[in-house]
């Protein structure tokens, strides 16, 4: 089986599991303490997440705190959810190709918020129209389905002069590229190297939020529950390891997604060939049949749109939202690779796929 579905989930690093393995004892050992009580293995447990933490912290930029939690999804949730400007009723903005957890949140808040279109090439205008009295803008900093990198650095310093906080869905970026700056963002561990089921929210200083989830107040009272200290080590390993080898990695995906473009000759591109995480092939053929296509060349994993949304049956709302017709979204596929994949599985991926496709002319 040849992996390339790194967008949706990428495989765990070595480090992050051996960090992991620590803290999965079972009676006989001393890490399964309860990372919020005060005893010896509690503290031992505390201090591990504390490590974590630090670990995290240094993807961000600085002045900010981080807060674990359980996916991005909750992360964003808990920051779109939290902030002063929707608890006052303040208008919302978001970009028409946002993750739907920006998204159905955004809706579920604000029924009339701003949706801002993308051009072509999947990007925002920095200059685009903003709602006045806007409380929060809210755009990704690299797509999830086509990898475009958002201007967010421009849509941020305008949202800051309007006196808005500006929210950043970073999943697709950590550990890829620099977190660009923004109020609140968001991250998740699976999506570089680390655990499922964890990930982190940083807020900038000054931020204050109010919590969605009530408990026992852990977490300074932002996110109440029982961290996992396990989770916690993985993913600060796990960022550690990405941030020592961010260079090659990068190289190393540039490289894939250049072979990519010459073996995908005469496919069209989806998304800005420039403005772009390379990790990210996101191409189309006309005419082509993408369930047939998947069968065909069944020992090689890759989407036909995002993850999250494969089982919905309906076109990509990214591919539409970049001027896509039904017909040209449903021939288009998605390759994601990154540090794990080899040039030689990729080719020999990419030549299955080809075949496949062959089949149908």
């Amino acid at each position: 089986m040849i992996y390339l579905d790194y967008q949706a989930t990428t495989p765990l690093a070595p480090e992050a599991k051996e960090a992991m393995l620590r803290w999965l004892d079972g009676p006989d050992g001393d890490g399964f303490g309860n990372p919020h009580s005060s005893h010896r293995l509690g503290r031992k447990a505390e201090a591990a997440v504390e490590v974590a933490r630090e670990q995290v912290a240094a993807l961000f930029p600085e002045g900010g705190t981080v807060v674990f939690t359980g996916s991005a999804t909750e992360a964003l949730n808990l920051a779109l959810r939290g902030c002063e400007p929707v608890r006052a009723g303040k208008p919302i903005a978001v970009s028409a190709i946002e993750h739907s957890a920006v998204l159905n949140t955004a809706l579920a808040l604000d029924p009339g918020c701003t949706i801002l279109p993308v051009d072509r090439d999947g990007l925002v205008d920095p200059q685009v129209e903003l709602p006045d009295g806007l409380g929060v803008l809210s755009v990704m900093q690299v797509n999830n389905e086509i990898g475009t990198v958002q201007p967010v650095a421009d849509l941020a310093e305008r949202a800051r002069a309007m006196g808005a906080l500006f929210v950043c869905d970073a999943v697709q970026a950590a550990c890829k590229m620099p977190i660009a700056e923004a109020d609140l963002i968001a991250i998740t561990g699976h999506k570089f190297y680390g655990p499922k089921g964890v990930g982190a929210l940083w807020i900038r200083d000054g931020v204050e939020l109010a919590p969605y989830l009530t408990g026992g107040g852990q977490e300074a009272g932002i996110r109440s529950g029982t961290l996992s200290p396990a989770l916690c080590a993985g993913l600060g390993a796990a960022a550690q390891v990405a941030l020592d080898t961010i260079d090659e990695d990068e190289a190393h995906v540039s490289a894939l997604f250049a072979r990519g473009r010459e073996l995908f000759a005469g496919w069209e591109l989806n998304g800005s060939a420039t403005h772009r995480y390379e990790g990210n092939l996101n191409i189309r053929r006309e005419g082509l049949d993408v369930a047939r296509l998947m069968s065909d060349a069944r020992e090689v994993c890759f989407s036909a749109g995002s993850a999250c949304a494969s089982e919905a049956k309906k076109p990509s709302r990214v591919l539409s939202a970049i001027g896509l017709s039904v017909e040209e979204a449903r021939g288009s596929i998605r390759l994601g690779f990154g540090r794990y994949t080899t040039m030689g599985q990729f080719e020999e991926g990419v030549g299955m796929i080809l075949e496949a496709a062959r089949l149908q002319d």
